[in-house]
């Protein structure tokens, strides 16, 4: 528990809100708290389809409640850490029902390892949430195969209900996916009075949303559902054969429970039925995600069921696999350790010089500056995980040192690298210099390439919303985001550039009408 402490609360705050997913959905949330419109997720006032709302209203309360204490991105990013909580408990609960005591030690000591995991649980991100209601539905569809010998299908059909109604609300259609592998459980046992009572409990939570939505302000649902509807008919008709880039994201984004669900799956080869559920739900999230994108967040509904079908077996590992992963889990944790304590020497002392230099090349103007907090817990986690070296030898003890060299490396780098990675990824810096350029009174700016995050970056930090540069619009100022050689259009001046520090190519500018 204090290792699953440790590891999610670190991190998530002390750090602006980063470009792409981060500043996205932190300005939805922000959008939410100083703008009132709460049944739609907005990005700088404009409507935005692609994510549900329900994560986002958790994050925007918690930056509204904690609002005198921390910075509204820090508090909202709180959600994750509440949320992914809720997950790890409700995977122990899941794997315990399915496979045992041993397995619910095992499930959440592996999700905290498995790399595609890592910066989700960190960042603002719904489908944290998502992955949460879904390991409550497996929990409750785990309860209901146990039947009624153990009194629990009712606390079961109830958990399956709630998980899968509330899976809709915080990650859409994908959330149903995730959520939706367990609905056979109570078929199976035929276990009708299960079966009825979840679809009582989900059907009200999953239809809340679009019904007030509908009622309210159709044009947002009718658009909501459009999108819905080109995402499913580009992943089933237009993106044919998977690329290469799926497997590759695969297995880095899966490691280790990919290897060890491979295992697990050999290991029941004969009795498949205790890993029906789990079984069925890797079958449809693997549909949807070699149909779908290759970004890192298509392979979310994968782990789910990857890490529930991992824990069946990792305690089952041969002695000499078992060794092996111990062996390498404690050796690339280390290797990583001391080359994370090296870039902070780089960074506060200058040495060694060419890994200092790199830093100041990636990240130009950081100034470190280390608190006693940072430094004192960088040294504490170092001791404890030298300390662990010296684990007795037991079935669990590869799955606890792999979760404990991740949670090493990811208190390490939040401890000491975390200034200057925020440094490098964060908008404020170009958002105010932008806002210092622009003269009082602008009217209406048009935009051109800029991105969601950038957009949501620019509202949070200075106010400033921009539109699509259409003929039906006469801006006297355009922003534009492009490559550092960009030239300015014909019947326009540069008026100001800028760029995030890390940043070697993207470029932006504005310019201003020629009269």
């Amino acid at each position: 528990m204090l290792l699953a402490a440790l590891f999610l609360l670190a991190g998530v705050m002390g750090h602006d809100p980063w470009k792409t997913e981060d500043a996205i959905h932190i300005g939805i949330a922000h959008g939410f708290s100083t703008h009132g419109n709460w049944l739609f997720p907005h990005i700088a006032g404009e409507p935005w389809p692609h994510t549900a709302p329900l994560y986002h209203w958790v994050a925007a309360l918690l930056g509204q409640a904690f609002g005198g204490l921390l910075d509204f991105h820090n508090a909202a990013r709180l959600a994750t850490t509440l949320f992914g909580a809720l997950f790890l408990f409700a995977l122990a609960g899941a794997a315990r029902a399915l496979h045992g005591e041993a397995a619910s030690r095992s499930a959440p000591l592996l999700a905290i390892g498995t790399l595609g995991l890592l910066l989700p649980l960190h960042e603002a991100q719904p489908a944290v949430a998502g992955l949460a209601f879904a390991a409550l539905a497996y929990w409750g569809g785990g309860l209901i195969l146990q039947g009624p010998a153990h009194g629990v299908p009712l606390r079961g059909a109830l958990m399956l209900g709630v998980g899968l109604g509330l899976a809709f609300p915080a990650h859409g259609l994908v959330g149903l996916i995730m959520a939706g592998a367990v609905l056979p459980a109570p078929i199976f046992r035929r276990d009708w009075k299960s079966l009825v009572l979840a679809l009582l409990v989900a059907l009200p939570l999953i239809a809340a949303w679009p019904i007030m939505l509908l009622s309210q302000a159709p044009e947002l649902w009718a658009n909501w559902l459009q999108w819905w509807q080109n995402e499913i008919a580009e992943a089933t008709l237009a993106r044919g054969i998977p690329e290469g880039r799926h497997l590759e994201l695969l297995i880095w984004a899966a490691w280790p429970v990919l290897p060890i669900a491979i295992w697990s799956l050999w290991l029941h080869r004969h009795q498949l039925a205790p890993l029906a559920i789990p079984l069925l739900g890797m079958l449809l999230a693997s549909a949807w995600f070699l149909t779908g994108s290759s970004r890192t967040l298509a392979v979310f509904p994968l782990l789910l069921p990857l890490t529930l079908l991992a824990a069946s077996g990792v305690d089952r590992l041969r002695r000499g696999a078992a060794n092996a992963f111990d062996w390498f889990g404690m050796t690339t944790f280390s290797i990583f350790a001391v080359l994370i304590w090296l870039g902070a020497s780089a960074q506060a002392l200058n040495w060694p010089p060419k890994i200092a230099n790199n830093f100041e090349k990636l990240a130009p103007g950081h100034v470190v500056d280390y608190s006693t907090f940072a430094i004192v817990t960088a040294i504490v986690i170092s001791l404890l995980w030298m300390l662990s070296w010296s684990l007795r030898r037991a079935s669990w003890r590869p799955t606890l040192r792999w979760a404990s060299g991740t949670t090493l490396l990811w208190v390490l780098v939040t401890m000491l690298w975390l200034s200057w990675i925020d440094h490098g990824k964060s908008y404020r810096a170009v958002a105010l210099s932008l806002q210092t350029a622009l003269p009082k009174e602008t009217g209406c700016i048009e935009r051109v390439g800029i991105g969601a995050a950038q957009r949501a970056s620019l509202d949070y930090f200075i106010g400033l919303r921009t539109i699509p540069a259409t003929r039906t619009h006469e801006c006297n100022w355009r922003l534009v985001a492009g490559d550092k050689n960009q030239k300015a259009p014909t019947g326009w001046t540069e008026h100001w550039q800028g760029h995030r520090p890390s940043e070697r190519n993207e470029r932006w500018f504005l310019y201003q009408r020629q009269k």
